[in-house]
């Protein structure tokens, strides 16, 4: 059974796959058939999208399903390969259709095809999880060398049951646990008896012994995994680089390093701040401007610099909430706080104040989701103090960001607070995604129905 699992799976998934996008066009044509003016898809060029739907998802490797990957993985192979085929069709579809809705069919198509592929994709991830927990298509493995890290390993593969990976034990010479098989010569006699598919090796091992096991390894068709020691164990999604014939591991590198991922942020951002600009500030900057004039003296925005990405410099926008003071850049506002006008006060509570950063968003000082920035004077004493703070300027700032969604916003009292808010954009910073974001946009507005007793 598990033979057959992993040779026919990547079939099934492809034929999956081709179902999927045929549904969706099926769809699209559809819901625009009521409309004089819209010209279906001409079933000439069907197999054609279909040919090139096959290309690219099996040149990128779509149907290779990595036992560890999460969802998130999934998610982005689906945009790469959905990103490469709507591009390509689009030159063949947009010449061909004059017709006033053809834009809009196209759109109606993107959107389906999306929404039907998640769907499918996602399914597909959780049925092959499911079936590895239920204990087909699994692996057998063993770990080279007991102790430090391969232990942790261990207790991974006891807790993710989802892997489809069976731990049969360790080999080592000093046989340090009561799961130890042998010693490693042992694993030499044993291994095509037991049937192994995977060896874990730890680090610390001599590096002849390394040398021979990845031979011995390749002879009998065994995957190797090197076990990196408890320094390079740094909570990081570690990625390989080439110089030539030697390989580097890359420590500190984020999701946002890559250039895809900036693109999706960066489209994104300018498509949610052109609409909020376009649709919102429009009408919303004339009528609080002439509210906070009629109430006290001084310009319509507060302007104040703040850090961005990489420690830039930036000048951040928002309403005036208070009158003109000496203070704004090194006392944060506090409950009660008499600075504050009584249209500021709404704005603060609404955080309506925070809407003019759309602006800042647009010229790409801002994104929507990201660490909050903070004044330049409270940002030097923070540096100074929390572990890891300055790391938040890895990315640029935000509107909103993971931090405050999870209730640490407003007035920082207690360290705790400063602590908790660094922990979370540095999470926010190492796991980002386009889902993360939009699931944060969605909390945002929640909070703000819902949660507001730190805003003020």
């Amino acid at each position: 059974m598990k033979k057959r699992l992993y040779k026919y799976s990547p079939w099934v998934f492809v034929l999956g796959d081709i179902a999927a996008v045929s549904f969706s066009f099926f769809i699209s044509n559809f819901l625009f058939q009521p409309f004089s003016d819209f010209k279906g898809l001409d079933f000439l060029n069907f197999p054609v999208f279909i040919m090139i739907w096959m290309v690219i998802t099996i040149l990128k490797e779509d149907f290779k399903f990595e036992r560890t990957s999460e969802p998130n993985q999934t998610f982005k192979k689906l945009m790469g390969s959905l990103s490469w085929f709507l591009v390509i069709i689009s030159m063949i579809w947009m010449p061909f259709h004059d017709n006033a809705l053809r834009l809009l069919s196209f759109v109606s198509l993107a959107a389906i095809l999306f929404f039907v592929l998640l769907f499918y994709r996602l399914s597909w991830h959780f049925l092959i999880k499911r079936m590895h927990v239920q204990g087909l298509d699994y692996r057998k493995a063993v770990i080279i060398g007991s102790g430090g890290m391969g232990n942790r390993l261990e207790d991974v593969f006891k807790l993710r049951k989802d892997f489809g990976i069976r731990f049969l034990g360790y080999y080592d010479d000093d046989e340090r646990s009561d799961k130890t098989r042998g010693k490693i010569e042992s694993f030499f006699e044993e291994a095509e008896t037991l049937g192994i598919n995977l060896i874990y090796i730890n680090e610390f091992l001599d590096k002849k012994v390394i040398k021979k096991l990845i031979s011995f390894a390749d002879d009998h068709f065994i995957k190797v995994k090197i076990i990196p020691s408890g320094a390079l164990q740094l909570e990081k999604n570690l990625s390989f680089s080439r110089y030539g014939d030697l390989t580097v591991i890359n420590v500190n590198e984020i999701p946002l390093d890559h250039v895809v991922h900036r693109f999706l942020k960066r489209s994104f951002d300018i498509v949610f701040s052109l609409l909020v600009i376009t649709f919102v500030l429009s009408w919303l900057i004339p009528l609080v401007g002439f509210l906070i004039k009629l109430e006290s003296k001084g310009p319509i925005f507060f302007i104040q610099e703040r850090n961005g990405v990489n420690n830039k410099v930036f000048l951040c926008l928002k309403f005036r909430s208070m009158t003109p003071n000496d203070y704004a850049d090194t006392h944060q506002a506090v409950k009660n706080d008499p600075r504050v006008t009584k249209i500021g006060s709404f704005l603060r509570q609404s955080s309506l104040d925070e809407m003019p950063q759309f602006i800042n968003v647009l010229f790409g000082d801002m994104s929507i989701v990201g660490p909050r920035p903070h004044p330049i004077p409270i940002n030097k004493a923070f540096k100074n103090q929390i572990e890891k703070y300055n790391s938040r300027h890895k990315i640029k700032p935000g509107i909103t960001g993971l931090a405050q969604v999870k209730g640490y916003r407003g007035e920082i009292e207690k360290p705790h607070q400063i602590r908790s808010r660094v922990r979370l954009d540095y999470f926010y910073i190492q796991n980002w995604s386009l889902i993360l974001d939009l699931k944060i946009c969605i909390l945002t507005v929640y909070e703000l129905v819902i949660n507001r007793k730190n805003a003020y």
